[in-house]
């Protein structure tokens, strides 16, 4: 038979030698063929690993290097900073190296004695033994590929084993097994040991113990296991006969996640703004120590007050010099129903915060001077949406006072009467000049209320505003992150003005009228302070500075419900002064006066105040002050105001509701008009019945000429 088929062979021209290069060949390209199906995809060097890591947290440090927060960036899975073996526990080493590939140090990326014992079980019929090394692994995060869904047959397992072979010829088995650790996962979303050590055990890597790393290694076969058989796998990695202990420690292990403050969570604000990319770590301008005092000091002063009356604030301190922030506390938790929302950077009501910028541009144009006169007297202002009466927080009046009694005791109608001076877009504009940025309407949208604070703005802009003041004028932009550029000076007022509305508002006895001589605001060294509470209660500010120091303090609700029983003096001022007093402030003495300014003794006609020494722009001071007198003012109808609506009612009396016209100024020989009707002399103060319909009234002098009038409805 053989006979046969060679005598066929060579009839058909094949001899042996070509059989033979054939099959050779047809070798070679099945050889080929496995080489290219099985080629795994290239494999990255220990360097390359470890640069491509990337954390899901990112971090955030002070001024001196310490850590004060962090925060969580990536949600697809938790890893922390990459973890050198060092740091990580030897018995967590030696265990997971013992449970999941015992020969690691002595095989090349595969473990030929573990693959025969896997595939002798499998002839067998025995539940199949793992024979994926360490290495093997490794190379399967690297490449998910290797792993996907489905990835079990025998190419599959070949590249595998050959992408591990190329791992061991670059790397140190040292590297691997830190890489393996680093990107194994454990459970749920806990990626790496140092994520599974902190959520799991409430503990950093280098500190777990041999029972911890047992139930780690008991975790890799199969991370969704159940608590027992997580105990029984770890009880058999141990070789013990009772495994009580483990099914405890299992359970433990599995119960709610312990939690591991791996930073001091000193500013969580802060970090939510800085710490916007994974992995990022940023220095910032914060000081740890002034960022916890000032802390302490919101804390104690929020659960003095109690929820009932005030349950957020924020604090914020600035070093003049630089524009560092040195504290960004954007709230401490506590009772806050919004604990998340940045009290620092949310835009709320000024209140009168906003005064000591008006009386500056006052003063830096000649208007006023801290010794001039200003009326705190009731006074009615016609508005587009009607009559605006603004009242002092007391609700009392004080007469004449001067401009310097005016801003430190934070009177609203002299402020109103100020802004009258200024004018209200002109203000509006210097208040965007200044850093106030959410005043974006133009200024009639805002009306007088802009005196007294009724535009939205942020404790961040109020800071860098009165830094302003205490640096002579010069405004820049706040810095947070030490890399920050410094910004460049903007001259927004005049160093002879911001030096004269320091002087003010460090002012104790101006502020008396209001604050008395004992309060918050007093400090045993030189600082200008100005509190502020916006309508309904809702906010509450104290903004000031020494010559080193600009501190913030905002107090109120988040949620904008207002507060109960809290001002200027109770809600922040005392945040304000304890933070104030536990900075160092160097010398504490006031700042010298810049060239232009001149100190003059003055008195006060009538007692207005008493006499004292006070500063002036050079050539604007004078030795005496006093109110205008009666005779020195225009004559206005003062009520009814123009543009009133008045309503009869049905179940008053006609006769009692009679209107009474007042007239201010020199009245003496002018007469008033109802309409076509002489109401008779201008200083008599006459009461009218006014029919429904609209009116005018008009004051006219002995010559016929109108000097005033105003117009009003009857209904």
């Amino acid at each position: 038979m053989r006979g046969r088929i060679a005598a066929r062979l060579r009839v058909a021209g094949i001899t042996p030698a070509r059989l033979t290069l054939a099959g050779l060949g047809a070798v070679l390209v099945m050889v080929g063929i496995l080489d290219f199906a099985t080629r795994p995809p290239p494999m990255p060097d220990y360097a390359q690993v470890r640069a491509a890591w990337q954390p899901s947290e990112a971090w955030l440090y002070d001024r001196h290097g310490v850590l004060i927060d962090s925060a969580r960036v990536n949600f697809a899975a938790r890893r922390l900073g990459w973890t050198p073996l060092a740091r990580i526990a030897p018995p967590v080493r030696d265990v997971i190296v013992a449970a999941e590939d015992k020969r690691f140090f002595a095989h090349g990326g595969v473990d030929w004695l573990a693959l025969a014992g896997a595939v002798r079980d499998r002839v067998a019929g025995k539940a199949g033994r793992g024979a994926s090394t360490l290495t093997m692994q490794l190379a399967a995060y690297l490449a998910p590929e290797l792993a996907a869904p489905g990835a079990r047959g025998w190419r599959d397992k070949l590249r595998q084993m050959r992408a591990a072979w190329a791992i061991e010829q670059r790397w140190t088995k040292d590297e691997v097994l830190e890489a393996y650790l680093n990107r194994a996962g454990f459970r749920g979303e806990a990626q790496g040991v140092g994520a599974a050590a902190l959520a799991l055990f409430g503990k950093t890597p280098d500190a777990l113990s041999r029972g911890d790393a047992l139930l780690l290694a008991a975790l890799l076969p199969d991370p969704q296991a159940t608590a027992p058989a997580l105990a029984k796998r770890a009880c058999a990695y141990a070789r013990r006969v009772d495994c009580r202990g483990f099914e405890a420690a299992a359970w433990a292990m599995l119960g709610p996640q312990r939690s591991l403050a791996l930073d001091p969570g000193l500013a969580p604000h802060l970090a939510t703004r800085l710490l916007t990319s994974a992995g990022a770590r940023i220095t910032t301008t914060v000081d740890a120590q002034v960022q916890r005092l000032a802390t302490v000091a919101l804390t104690r002063q929020l659960q003095g007050l109690g929820a009932g009356r005030a349950r957020d604030g924020a604090v914020i301190v600035v070093d003049n010099d630089s524009a560092e922030v040195r504290a960004y506390v954007g709230g401490v938790g506590g009772a806050s129903t919004a604990r998340d929302v940045d009290g620092a950077a949310a835009y709320r009501q000024a209140g009168s915060t906003l005064k000591p910028f008006l009386y500056a541009q006052a003063i830096e144009r000649g208007y006023l001077t801290p010794a001039s006169i200003l009326d705190d007297s009731p006074v009615q202002l016609d508005t587009a949406t009607g009559l605006y009466v603004p009242q002092n927080y007391d609700r009392d009046f004080k007469g004449p006072v001067s401009a310097r009694t005016a801003l430190a005791g934070s009177l609203n109608v002299p402020a109103v009467r100020t802004l009258l001076l200024v004018g209200v877009e002109p203000f509006r504009d210097r208040l965007w000049d200044t850093g106030y940025r959410g005043l974006s309407e133009d200024g009639q949208y805002y009306g007088f209320s802009l005196a007294l604070g009724s535009a939205e703005v942020t404790l961040l802009e109020q800071v860098a505003a009165y830094r302003s003041l205490a640096r002579g004028g010069r405004w820049s932009p706040l810095r947070l992150a030490s890399d920050a550029p410094v910004g460049p000076d903007r001259v927004v007022t005049s160093a002879q003005a911001a030096w004269l509305i320091g002087d003010m508002l460090a002012d104790s006895n101006a502020r008396a009228v209001t604050f008395g001589l004992d309060s918050a605001l007093s400090l045993p060294f030189w600082a200008a302070v100005k509190t502020g509470t916006s309508k309904g209660l809702r906010d509450n500010w104290c903004i000031g500075f020494s010559r080193r120091y600009t501190v913030g303090v905002w107090i109120g609700n988040l949620e904008g419900d207002p507060m109960r029983a809290v001002s200027g003096t109770s809600g922040a001022a005392p945040v304000w002064r304890d933070v104030m007093r536990a900075l160092d402030q160097g010398d504490g003495n006031p700042p010298p006066p810049p060239a232009g300014i001149e100190r003059r003794a003055i008195t006060f006609a009538g007692g207005i105040e008493q006499p004292r020494f006070d500063y002036f722009l050079r050539g604007t001071g004078q030795a005496r002050f006093a109110a205008a007198p009666a005779a020195a003012r225009r004559p206005r109808i003062t009520n009814p105001v123009s543009g009133s609506v008045y309503a009869l009612d049905p179940d008053i009396p006609i006769a009692h509701q009679r209107l009474s016209i007042g007239v201010s100024g020199q009245a003496a020989a002018h007469r008033l008009w109802l309409d076509r009707r002489d109401l008779g002399a201008a200083d008599a103060a006459p009461l009218v019945l006014a029919g429904p319909g609209r009116h005018l009234i008009r004051l006219v002098d002995l010559g016929g000429r109108v000097v005033d009038q105003v117009a009003f409805t009857v209904r």
